[in-house]
Formats: structure tokens, C-alpha cells, sequence
């Protein structure tokens, strides 16, 4: 039986291990001057407030998806269900809660937030935990924040199985229409890029866009009119004054890719004219946190050697989402060594990596901020306290491991 806490002799060893693994040096064009500043980037899943579309189709209790993080129970001895949040099941569009966020994020590391950004049947979802919670927080200026168009289906039962049971069938279809496209594209430009703390590369706002099949399947399943669609919003947003428009590929996990996969990725990121790739998750899930971490550098290094944009790292706390399904179990999650030791080796890595790459921001996404849901999260928990903060202050604002 393995270990299932990963201590400080075994820690030496999993950075050794890490540092062996061998770092791709790019020869990628500029597109930013060198700099000594992170970004460290955490993402964050606004569903645990009272959402008025959310209420009536999904969470009716009121409380948004605190109300499935809560049912979470165990599917094996020692399994840590439901997650216990140090600071209660607070609402994220609370301003008063999102301050302390923010304080708490930028004092340990972590300067910019990437919010999840919905948009079913014609409106906005989700979307007060911005507008309300971080827009509203009277320190929100003291981070950055940019956009991750989270555009992809829900089934019914994804959100709440308690609900819906066994129905699968796709309650919002993120397929867009010219129309939605345009509304989408004003919306975000004067409601988010103008921010003076919309988060900026080379002056231009970043946006990215989880589901790249959702997106050109809006424009006629023709990577050639989504490229057209992608070349609208740039010419918007130079015409409200930006010299142009970051737009960023989110590749969401992944594995290593076949030849043919990867060149038809390639393809893909070039005829649409993204600007940089980044994941939502790192990639080359495991029940071992040790194996996902070594799993996610191959991907890393596979995307760096064929693309001829940035790619940027992206480290996860962990992998639980067993509250959303009833039959997943023990294979399902990460529960071998996922501790914040092993986590700090894995960050420590992606800081190299950055570090190796001054070509391009130094910028590196962390899943996630609040993603209770999916077992993966930097806020205080009632198991590790602030162990996950902390890691990130030691990696990133103290260099601890920087001789490794």
C-alpha cells in the first residue's frame, strides 16, 4: 500500500526526480521583454453563489453548487469527503469574501485571477461572482484579472446528479450564432478589457477559450470562418483603443498526442491565429500525484517542441470530482502523494520552466483557486490549512527551491 503523505526526505527526491526530466529550450518569437515578475495565474469556478438561472435549473436550494460539494461522501477507506473549507461555504460574488481573497492570494504569490465566463441561451451565467464579488471588492486593483470563455455543453446531470439523476441529455448547448458572437465580443470589451486591472500582454487584453471544437463549430465547423469570427474581435478591440487582442488557446488536461493529433493541433492554433496555449488542467491525470506531475512535464515539453507560440506551464492542486458522479471511485481521483510538498516540487519545475523561456511572459496558471468540486484548490481547507498558499509563497516569492 502506498504512502499516502509525502514527507520531507521523500521530498529531496521528487525534486531531484523533477530536475532530471529535461527542460525544452524555445526559440520562439518575442512577444514580450524579459522581465523578473510572475504571473502567477489561478482560476476560478464561480458556481457557489445564488445564481438565478442556476437556482432555477441546477442548485434550487439557493446556494449554488455548495449545495453538491456538500453531499460529497466517501467511495473508499480515508477518503476526504466532503472538502471542508477552513472559512465556511461562503458565497464567491460576496465583495467582502473576495477581499480576503485577494489579500490572501497576493500575499502569498498569486497576482491575477482567470474567471470561468459562461454564456446559455443568449445571456450570461454565472457571471456575479465578477461583476459582484471581485469587481465589487474594494481591493480588486491590487490583482489582475482576465477571462477563460468556459464554452463548452452541460449535460444535466452534470452539475447536480441528485437532481437530475441519470438525465443526459444537453441542458445548454455553447454553440454560439453570429449574433451572440457580436454581443459576446461588446460585452467583454467594455465591461472587462477596459478595467485598468484587465490583465494585459503587450497592452493587449488576454482572452481565452476552453473549448476550440465549440468555438468552430459557431462558424460552420470551418477553422478558416473562425479564424474570420477571431479577426472581428481583434478589429474591435483595436477600435475601442488596444493595440490588438491576446487570444489564448486553453487546452483544458490532456495527454501526449499523436503525430497526427499534433499536427492537426498545430494546424488548428496557426489558421485561427492564437497567440499563446495554455491548460486548465496540467495534464496526464493519475492516481499518484507523483506520476500526473511527471506525466504533465512530457505534455508540457510535447506542446513547447511543436508549437511556435508560447506555451505557458500550468500546475494542479489535485484531481477529486467524485461529488458530481455517483460511480466514480478510488481510480478516479488523485489520492497517492497529493500533498502540498509535492505540489511545491511540481511548481518549482514550472517557475524553471518559465525562468527558461524569457522569450515570453513569465506566467504560469495554477488549477485552481476554488475548484472544491473537482478537489483542486489553494484555499485553506480543514486538512492542509494553508499548506497550498503556502507552497505557492515558498516557490514563487522566496525562491526556496531555486537550487534545485
Amino acid at each position: 500500500m502506498k504512502n499516502l503523505i509525502l514527507n520531507f526526505s521523500v521530498l529531496t527526491i521528487l525534486i531531484c526526480f523533477y530536475g532530471c526530466s529535461s527542460d525544452v529550450q524555445s526559440n520562439k518569437k518575442k512577444i514580450s521583454p524579459p522581465g523578473n515578475d510572475y504571473y502567477v495565474v489561478a482560476y476560478i469556478w464561480p458556481s457557489c453563489h445564488d445564481d438565478p438561472l442556476g437556482r432555477k435549473m441546477l442548485w434550487p436550494e439557493g446556494t449554488g453548487e455548495w449545495e453538491v460539494i456538500k453531499k460529497g461522501n466517501p467511495r473508499y477507506e480515508g477518503h476526504y469527503q466532503p472538502r471542508l473549507p477552513l472559512w465556511g461555504h461562503e458565497p464567491d460574488n460576496d465583495p467582502k469574501v473576495v477581499e480576503r481573497w485577494i489579500d490572501v492570494a497576493t500575499d502569498h504569490g498569486i497576482n491575477v485571477f482567470v474567471y470561468d465566463w459562461y454564456w446559455y441561451d443568449g445571456g450570461p451565467f454565472l457571471e456575479s461572482a465578477l461583476n459582484d464579488g471581485f469587481l465589487g471588492a474594494v481591493n480588486n486593483e491590487k490583482m489582475q484579472f482576465y477571462i477563460m470563455w468556459a464554452n463548452h455543453d452541460v449535460k444535466y446531470n452534470y452539475w447536480n446528479y441528485h437532481l437530475h439523476k441519470d438525465n443526459t441529455d444537453i441542458l445548454w448547448d455553447a454553440k454560439v450564432d453570429r449574433e451572440n458572437f457580436r454581443i459576446i465580443v461588446d460585452r467583454v470589451i467594455n465591461q472587462y478589457f477596459k478595467r485598468p486591472n484587465y490583465f494585459k500582454i503587450n497592452g493587449e487584453p488576454v482572452f481565452s477559450i476552453f473549448s476550440i471544437g465549440k468555438l468552430v463549430e459557431s462558424f460552420d465547423n470551418s477553422l478558416e470562418e473562425a479564424r474570420k469570427g477571431l479577426e472581428y474581435f481583434r478589429d474591435e478591440v483595436r477600435k475601442a483603443g488596444f493595440p490588438g487582442l491576446h487570444i489564448q488557446w486553453n487546452q483544458g488536461g490532456g495527454s501526449i498526442m499523436s503525430e497526427k493529433a499534433a499536427g492537426n493541433f498545430v494546424n488548428s492554433v496557426r489558421t485561427m491565429g492564437f497567440n499563446s496555449v495554455a491548460m486548465y488542467n496540467m495534464g496526464g491525470l493519475d492516481e499518484d500525484y507523483l506520476v500526473y506531475g511527471a506525466n504533465s512535464l512530457k505534455i508540457r515539453e510535447q506542446m513547447d517542441s511543436i508549437l511556435d507560440v508560447p506555451v505557458f506551464p500550468c500546475v494542479s492542486v489535485g484531481w477529486d470530482d467524485t461529488p458530481r458522479f455517483p460511480d466514480k471511485g478510488i481510480h478516479d481521483v488523485v489520492h497517492y502523494h497529493n500533498t502540498p510538498q509535492s505540489f511545491a516540487a511540481l511548481l518549482a519545475k514550472a517557475k524553471k520552466y518559465a525562468d527558461s523561456h524569457p522569450e515570453q511572459p513569465r506566467l504560469i496558471t495554477i488549477n485552481a483557486w476554488n475548484e472544491w468540486v473537482e478537489g483542486s484548490y489553494l484555499l485553506p481547507d480543514m486538512l492542509h490549512g494553508f499548506g497550498y498558499l503556502e507552497a505557492v509563497r515558498e516557490v514563487i516569492l522566496e525562491g526556496k527551491y531555486d537550487k534545485y
